[in-house]
């Protein structure tokens, strides 16, 4: 992937459940504007699994790799107060492909 490329930065947790809520308002008060403020950072949204796997994942339009070089970006990344009982991270880059639109 280029460095320069936008892409689709998707991140999937599962979080001890004595902690999802406490989890959940710190990501959407804290953690997206953090990582919103830091160059290169597009747009967040953050969802929950309708089926197997982890059941919350995150997913932002990032402006290029170099996003994830930032003095700023590296202030702020990761789970903060949580990273101790956050399970099963994954993350997925994807680059598209192909548009297709609808009137």
């Amino acid at each position: 992937m280029q460095n320069d490329q936008e892409f689709i930065h998707i991140v999937m947790v599962d979080i001890e459940p004595e902690h999802e809520e406490a989890f959940s308002q710190w990501y959407v008060e804290h953690h997206f504007p953090d990582l919103l403020g830091c160059p290169g950072w597009l747009s967040a949204q953050r969802l929950q699994n309708m089926g197997e796997g982890q059941k919350y994942a995150a997913m932002y339009r990032v402006a290029g790799q170099w996003a994830f070089e930032t003095e700023e970006f590296h202030k702020v990344k990761g789970f903060g107060p949580f990273e101790p009982h956050v399970r099963n991270f994954r993350r997925l880059q994807l680059r598209p492909i192909s548009e297709v639109a609808t009137a």
